[in-house]
């Protein structure tokens, strides 16, 4: 059962769809999941192949468009703030605890990728959040920090340039996430098995939404240069963790970044390697998704 629904943040709203068992309302309130979905993903691509699965097994599920993406509100469009990335988690939760036949006290998060480090940052200290389940979990900090070819202190220097030329003009930059096309990664030699399975979801009928723009607002990655989605998680992050990984190891970082946080996570309960599967398999092979959710649905059980 799906209900789409709005949340309010500040100003603007937030474009959400709540995934329900379809006999809510016949049992007791509901535990419940607030999905973080990975970096220029909207709430029907990955978030949905999770959500309704994990609905399907009688757990609520909520994915929503982040500020200034999809069908959410905010301005300018097509920014990845993390911070603000993590508060909108908070405002989900927010909207969660308000909904009839939802528990307030059993609600945790599953973030995916770039979602899970922000997911991660976000329970530190938001202590509503009871358990925290990542799936190929990223720490976009690190990831954007090892982009730069010249080292992040000169791409902040030339950001800081842009970012006057664009005051001056009026004119936002934008960046691709991905080659929009197979071809032009091929034309810029990128080859590799994971952006060509990047492109194949996100940019193909595989995966494609119309509201996930591939574009980033050039402004916002300075903001993403000097984060650390996983600071003071040894000191603050108290909730159980589940961390699950890709057992194909590629260029995303992820393998790197998931077992980095299990080591420093002060309570991790379930360490999962799906063997066979890459980054990008996770997000909408039947056969490894189903494999996650099996035991995410257990995690929860036990810690919701």
């Amino acid at each position: 059962m799906l209900q789409h629904i709005t949340i309010p943040r500040g100003p603007i709203e937030l474009a959400a769809n709540l995934h329900l068992p379809d006999d809510a309302g016949e049992t007791a309130p509901l535990q419940a999941v607030v999905l973080s979905t990975p970096g220029s993903s909207v709430k029907e691509q990955i978030g949905a192949n999770y959500a309704s699965r994990l609905a399907a097994r009688g757990i609520a599920a909520l994915v929503f468009d982040p500020a200034h993406q999809g069908q959410s509100g905010g301005e300018p469009r097509d920014l990845e703030d993390p911070y603000r990335r993590g508060e909108d988690i908070s405002y989900a939760i927010d909207a969660l605890s308000t909904i009839p036949g939802i528990d307030p006290n059993r609600v945790g998060v599953l973030g995916i990728c770039a979602g899970g480090g922000y997911a991660v940052h976000t329970a530190r200290t938001d202590h509503r959040i009871k358990a925290v389940g990542t799936v190929v979990p990223g720490n976009m900090g690190t990831s954007f920090r090892g982009f730069q070819p010249d080292g992040p202190v000169a791409a902040l220097d030339a950001m800081a340039a842009a970012r006057i030329e664009e005051t001056r003009t009026g004119e936002l930059n934008r960046a691709n996430w991905l080659p929009d096309t197979l071809e032009d990664a091929a034309a810029a030699g990128l080859t590799d098995i994971d952006t060509t399975q990047a492109i194949t979801f996100y940019r193909t009928e595989r995966g494609k939404n119309e509201h996930s723009t591939n574009r980033r607002l050039a402004r916002g990655d300075s903001l993403l240069l000097g984060y650390d989605a996983f600071h003071l998680v040894d000191q603050l992050m108290t909730q159980p963790l589940q961390v699950i990984l890709a057992g194909r190891l590629g260029n995303t970082g992820s393998y790197e970044s998931g077992m980095r946080l299990w080591k420093l996570a002060p309570n991790p309960v379930d360490l999962m390697v799906v063997e066979g599967a890459g980054h990008y398999e996770m997000y909408d092979v039947p056969e490894y998704v189903d494999a996650a959710v099996d035991r995410l649905v257990a995690f929860y059980s036990d810690h919701l």
